[in-house]
């Protein structure tokens, strides 16, 4: 990933005593992993932001932050590892989709000394969203490519590049999809699509798309409304996002 300038939260973590090690004479940075975690609820795209601690030392006292902190060398096999270890820590699930987003570091970044954060972008469904949240854990619609409150270091930062990533990615893949429930009618897919670009989009072009694409199949289940019944679908067990050949932009 190419380096960025940014910050970490390091919410309620102590600097591992392991970055001393024998043979390294040098002084070396901070290390840590931030997660954007999004979901959507009561028809917004969300996203999750811990209250920090106010703890002797601790940087930004009381101010919100994205979920993350120091790599611990003995329990992260990597960066990943890190960045799911505090996924499950802030919302007791674990992701259906996490990417990393870039680099972010600097002499300023934190107080506490040169730091350097790798942050990631996870999504979640609405129906997990609520499970098992920490208690200083609280969902926040973004209000165009942020949030109201003020973020402690930059996450803000952090934020908008993540908003912008999941946006500009949604136009050609089929990101939203890990943002349902296990059953979803296309209506329910299409007003998420929606809701993340944050914009309208052509009915039947959108069913003509789903449809074709090897990412969906039909239950032996219907949703009763005050219509006729609507199909009820779900996820194929591929992984992988679906790749359109063309973005929502361009005509079908």
């Amino acid at each position: 990933m190419a380096g960025r300038q940014g910050t970490d939260s390091g919410a309620g973590d102590k600097v591992s005593s392991g970055a001393k090690r024998a043979g390294l004479d040098f002084p070396r940075p901070l290390t840590t992993v931030d997660v954007v975690i999004f979901t959507i609820r009561l028809e917004a795209l969300q996203v999750l932001l811990l209250r920090r601690g106010h703890g002797e030392g601790e940087p930004f006292p009381d101010a919100l932050a994205l979920p993350g902190g120091f790599v611990d060398v003995a329990r992260d096999a990597d960066l990943e590892a890190c960045a799911r270890r505090k996924l499950a820590e802030k919302t007791g699930v674990v992701s259906p989709y996490l990417e990393q987003l870039g680099s972010w570091g600097s002499a300023t970044r934190d107080p506490r000394g040169w730091s350097a954060t790798h942050a990631y972008f996870a999504l979640i469904p609405a129906s997990a969203a609520e499970t098992a949240l920490a208690p200083d854990a609280q969902w926040f619609a973004l209000e165009g490519a942020g949030v109201k409150p003020k973020l402690a270091f930059d996450h803000a930062e952090i934020l908008q590049a993540a908003v912008q990533r999941l946006r500009n990615k949604v136009e050609y893949t089929s990101l939203p999809a890990y943002l349902m429930a296990d059953e979803f009618t296309l209506p329910e897919l299409q007003r998420t699509y929606e809701i993340v670009l944050d914009r309208p989009l052509e009915k039947s072009a959108f069913r003509t798309r789903m449809l074709s694409a090897d990412l969906i199949e039909p239950i032996n289940k219907q949703r009763k409304g005050p219509n006729r019944p609507a199909q009820l679908y779900r996820l194929k067990t591929a992984a992988a996002p679906v790749y359109f050949a063309r973005t929502f932009n361009a005509p079908e």
